[in-house]
């Protein structure tokens, strides 16, 4: 059975193939309503199904947006990528996320790859892209949105909760339960300075302790994102003599690894230690104890990000701080803290 064409629609419709091209594409040009009645009545009768790689040629956009994450295997990073999936359905686009692993050479392949297939946009987070995805950036003269991290290296718009602010809620809580001071389970030794969300939890932490007069020396841990590594760095901190009564942790999957580890050194939670993560997955309201973590709103931020990469017309040419759009951040109070 040979192929229907746009050609075939506009013969059976009666008018021209731009005609067919702009019902399809619902512009450039408008259409009088008679007219495109003919062409959908056209296009149902000979069950034409439009070419979108043509279409993406002819337009040098696709119905795409990439994603690129550092590690889909993390709740946080699924959740996020689930919600953008979502939105961008309800733009009629969807999503191919690619898995950075925390690496600049996979970061950059993948926005070769993404950007090569002309996607209409892309929403990057990254742990602070090199100079040649800045590079890469620029030289295809792509819709760039920063979610969830709002590095240095590309000036874009980023959309991003107040990571500082939500750490200091978590941390004031843990202190007012009377505990002499918290500690931080922090991020690795690379982990960016400046713009990074695990940074800003640190700072908030920081600022936290430092207004309350409690010192901070020595009480800043580093460990990996993930609950699998950050269960054995919390096994050596709460094994020690110096047992901290109290952890802020930068990630819940950091915190499910504190809770597993405390657990197997017979630590009640939260009697013998009090604990505290920051994102709110899923998972935070059933860990054993339920565990205080601080929130954002990741429907928002993801209706935000998939906006913007999409609308010009919402991308403000102005200051930096101008194109950072900021969610506020929530206390999430459940049993691991202490409360009751």
């Amino acid at each position: 059975m040979a192929k229907v064409t746009r050609d075939d629609v506009a013969r059976l419709a009666g008018t021209s193939t731009a005609v067919v091209s702009y019902v399809i594409n619902n512009g450039p040009r408008p259409v009088a309503p008679a007219t495109r009645e003919r062409v959908l009545a056209a296009i149902k009768e000979l069950g034409y199904r439009p070419d979108r790689v043509a279409q993406a040629m002819a337009s040098r956009r696709t119905d795409l947006i990439g994603m690129i994450v550092p590690d889909a295997r993390q709740p946080f990073f699924a959740e996020m990528a689930h919600a953008v999936e979502r939105a961008a359905a309800d733009r009629g686009k969807m999503v191919l996320v690619g898995n950075s692993d925390y690496r600049d050479d996979r970061e950059v392949h993948y926005l070769r790859a993404f950007l090569g297939m002309r996607v209409a946009g892309l929403i990057l987070v990254s742990q602070g892209p090199s100079e040649r995805a800045a590079l890469e950036i620029e030289a295809w003269d792509a819709r760039v949105v920063l979610l969830h991290e709002r590095p240095e290296a590309i000036d874009d718009v980023a959309v991003v909760t107040d990571d500082i602010g939500g750490a200091q809620l978590a941390t004031r809580h843990l202190l007012e339960h009377g505990h002499a001071y918290v500690a931080c389970l922090g991020g690795v030794e690379n982990t960016p300075a400046v713009g990074d969300p695990v940074a800003d939890h640190e700072e908030g932490w920081r600022r936290a302790m430092l207004e309350s007069g409690r010192s901070v020396e020595g009480r800043l841990f580093q460990a990996p994102y993930n609950r699998y590594d950050a269960y054995q760095v919390a096994l050596k901190i709460l094994s020690g003599p110096d047992r901290p009564p109290a952890i802020f942790c930068s990630t819940d999957d950091q915190a499910i690894g504190v809770l597993r580890a405390a657990r197997e050194l017979r630590l009640d939670v939260p009697g013998d230690l009090a604990v505290a993560g920051f994102d709110d997955v899923k998972e935070a309201a059933l860990t054993d104890p339920p565990l205080t973590t601080v929130s954002s709103d990741r429907p928002a931020m993801a209706r935000a990000a998939v906006d913007l990469v999409l609308d010009d017309g919402l991308r403000v040419a102005g200051s930096r701080r101008e194109r950072v759009k900021q969610f506020p951040s929530a206390l999430i109070v459940r049993r691991s803290c202490g409360c009751g």
